[in-house]
């Protein structure tokens, strides 16, 4: 199996998408690394793959913290020497509010988690990569980092945010042969997106939203799993400095 004793570094593993990409690429029998700062729901995830044959380790992070990710390197490097994909998947959907209503520390909340983070784990990870002489980087950004999304301006400039520096890096590092690329998911149900909680919102939302897709459906997280584990595999080898969109047709 091609991801075989490697070791799988994805950040917001302990739910939803991180989770699921998780389950596979433990299935394909990489070193998951599970990094999140829900220490339960990390350690049960941890678990129920070791259970299932898999490889796995659980390392907190909080990646609104630089010391906390410092931390997370530190103790991936000193107990396996080597990373060879990283997914920087941990983030935020923010509070929705009208540009002019956005509070500022929720604003800087949202690009800490979403944006920045991903830029202090991109140093950590590149620096790594560059003494191995290869490597793979694949950032979550959204559907939202390629165009407009009403009331989420946080959420849309981080999403803009990561899909430029996936870019920049890309083309830094490709001669390096380091990939770096970005998935660009739609309306995905996760804990951060819950049609119910659309409809709490706005009576309705949820499907006016759903129609706004032209498969007419919102997508499942190991749908948008599916997709990493190939932008990840050698079957994507010529694939960088891509912001990749798994959207049920919205950007067609």
């Amino acid at each position: 199996m091609e991801f075989k004793n490697k070791i799988v570094l994805i950040t917001g593993a302990a739910s939803g998408i991180g989770k699921e990409a998780a389950f596979l690429f433990a299935k394909e029998q990489a070193t998951v690394i599970i990094a999140d700062k829900d220490e339960q729901s990390g350690a049960n995830l941890e678990m129920k793959i070791i259970e299932n044959g898999g490889k796995a380790r659980f390392i907190y992070v909080d990646v609104a913290n630089k010391n906390s990710i410092d931390s997370m390197f530190e103790t991936i490097i000193r107990e396996y020497n080597h990373l060879d994909i990283a997914i920087n998947n941990a983030g935020i959907s923010g509070i929705p509010s009208r540009t002019t209503d956005i509070n500022f520390d929720n604003f800087n909340a949202v690009m800490n988690i979403n944006s920045t983070s991903i830029f202090v784990c991109m140093q950590h990870e590149i620096k790594q990569m560059l003494k191995q002489g290869k490597g793979v980087i694949l950032n979550t950004s959204s559907i939202a980092g390629l165009r407009g999304l009403p009331n989420s301006l946080p959420y849309v400039a981080s999403k803009h945010a990561v899909v430029g520096m996936t870019k920049t890096a890309a083309m830094e590092y490709a001669r390096k042969n380091i990939r770096i690329n970005a998935i660009c998911p739609a309306f995905t149900v996760t804990n951060l997106f819950k049609p119910e909680f659309m409809d709490s919102i706005s009576e309705g939302l949820s499907e006016k939203l759903k129609n706004q897709i032209p498969m007419k459906r919102f997508a499942n997280a190991k749908e948008i799993a599916e997709v990493m584990l190939m932008i990840c595999s050698d079957k994507a080898s010529f694939i960088t400095g891509q912001a990749i969109p798994v959207d049920g047709g919205v950007s067609a």
